[in-house]
Parts: C-alpha cells; sequence; structure tokens
C-alpha cells in the first residue's frame, strides 16, 4: 500500500500535475511549494523548498525537483525522516560531456546524490516539454520569426502530461525502481516541424529562422545572467545546447508507451489541447 508521497514542486507544470494524477487516485499526497495559492487540487500543501523543506513526518515517498542552484538539503532531510523512495526529475542527456563541461551538471549531482542516498529510486529524464513552445506566444503573434539555436536538428518532443502521468506510475508501484528512464514523444520533430504544427493548428504563420552558435550562447548568457545565474549554471546550459546542436537529443524511446501502456503523445495533440494558450 502506498503511504504519504510529498510532491515538491507542485504548482509547476510536471508537479502540478503530479499532485492532480495521485489525488484524483486516491493517493494521499502532501504538495510542497513557495506559492501555496496556486495549488488547486483538495491535498495538504506546505510552504517550502528544497533548500527550506518542511518536516517529512510520515512521508514514504518523494517527487523531488532540483531547480538550478539549489542544493540538496531535501534530500538529506529526507533520508534522515526515514522516506522510503525517491523519484527524481532530472533532463535527457544528464552527465553527458561537451569538452570541459557537463550536461545539466545541477541534474547530474542529483542523480549521483540520489544513488549514494540509500533509498530506493527511479530516474526521469524527459527530453524537450511541448509546453515550451509557449515561449514562442510573442514571435508568433507579433508574426516574427521564431530563432532556432538548435541548427535545424530534431528532438523528441514530449507532452509534459504523460511526464507527470510516468511520475504518478513510478511513485506508486516497485516495479519501477532502480530505473532511469528517458522520456520522450513519439516522433522527432525540428523546431521547423514544430512551427509547421502551430501554424496547422493556429491558422496562422509561424516562421523559424536557424542563428549561429554564437548567436545562440550570447542569448543564453545574456538571458540567464540577467536572471543571476552563476557562470556554472550557464555553462550547463551552453553544454546543453552545444549536445542538442550534434544531435544528442535526436533520439526516440518506447519508456512512454511500455509504462503507461499507451501510445506517447504527439506534439499536435498538445497544441490542439492548448491552442488557446496561443490566442491570449
Amino acid at each position: 500500500m502506498v503511504g504519504m508521497i510529498l510532491i515538491t514542486g507542485a504548482s509547476g507544470t510536471i508537479g502540478g500535475e503530479v499532485v492532480r494524477l495521485l489525488s484524483e487516485a486516491g493517493v494521499a499526497v502532501q504538495a510542497m511549494t513557495r506559492d501555496p495559492a496556486r495549488v488547486s487540487a483538495d491535498v495538504a500543501v506546505v510552504r517550502g523548498d528544497v533548500r527550506n523543506p518542511p518536516p517529512l513526518t510520515g512521508v514514504d515517498t518523494m517527487f523531488l525537483i532540483v531547480p538550478p542552484g539549489q542544493d540538496l538539503t531535501l534530500l538529506d532531510a529526507a533520508r534522515a525522516a526515514g522516506v522510503g523512495k525517491v523519484v527524481l526529475m532530472s533532463a535527457i542527456g544528464t552527465g553527458e560531456r561537451v569538452g570541459d563541461s557537463v550536461v545539466g551538471p545541477w541534474f547530474h549531482n542529483a542523480e549521483q546524490a540520489v544513488h549514494a542516498s540509500g533509498l530506493d529510486w527511479t530516474i526521469l529524464r524527459p527530453t524537450n516539454f511541448a509546453s515550451n513552445s509557449l515561449r514562442w506566444l510573442t514571435e508568433i503573434t507579433e508574426g516574427k520569426p521564431i530563432a532556432d539555436a538548435s541548427a535545424g536538428v530534431p528532438d523528441g518532443v514530449v507532452d509534459p502530461r504523460d511526464v507527470a502521468a510516468v511520475a504518478a506510475a513510478t511513485l506508486t508501484s516497485s516495479d519501477h525502481n532502480g530505473q532511469t528512464y528517458t522520456l520522450t514523444g513519439p516522433e522527432l520533430l525540428t523546431l521547423a516541424d514544430q512551427a509547421a504544427v502551430l501554424s496547422r493548428v493556429l491558422n496562422r504563420p509561424v516562421r523559424t529562422e536557424i542563428v549561429s552558435a554564437t548567436q545562440a550562447h550570447t542569448s543564453i548568457e545574456e538571458l540567464f545572467r540577467a536572471h543571476g545565474l552563476d557562470a556554472a549554471i550557464v555553462d550547463g546550459y551552453l553544454a546543453a545546447l552545444e549536445w542538442g546542436r550534434t544531435g544528442g537529443a535526436a533520439v526516440l524511446t518506447d519508456d512512454i508507451p511500455r509504462i503507461l501502456g499507451r501510445p506517447a503523445t504527439t506534439f499536435e495533440t498538445w497544441v490542439r489541447d492548448h491552442a488557446d494558450g496561443f490566442n491570449s
């Protein structure tokens, strides 16, 4: 029988959906977030984050999301409190090397810590979320081209609802203990392919424009340093960019269909289900 499950990042894209799925299934859930008002499900909500965790009394299993630049105080607290299992949200390519740099060093450190924790564990490595296309809302609305930093290389764009469903399945079953899953959609898509889907569904032109590696690096450095991220984190993002530009993320797996017993959701289905978000 499944005990209390703590969901970190419970007001986010994945965490919020995991909370909804588990609560609707009748599973005891404790939702942890820095913004309790954003949790809409009827569950116990606690204020906290991975650096400042709440008491973990009664928690049996934990869904762990570690934002860049944050430490793993929560994992240490979980072990001390007798939590038995952790499902970690990581990302595709974590730990791959690009020259002297590591892709996703914060995820890599978290994966290593989970392996060494003594807890039962499952690691999820999703690829590019379909919902990331909402970042292009300004360009789509204003008819401007979307900057393609991927050099036209495809990846297996994944529906975040599928990722959350896999998280819920792995949190509530021991069948997935000790497994690392790479979660992709059912098809490889370039950014131009995604733009074509958006054009068709939204009935408006959506264009892309490939930018050079130098332009892409400059944009990432300016964006993330403007948000106060330190050099090591920026370096990890740049490594991920280069890994993707050379085809690292151009892979498909059958992990989602094997775990959920149904096909992975297409990007077009996600866009159709969220078309209103592009018209706001």
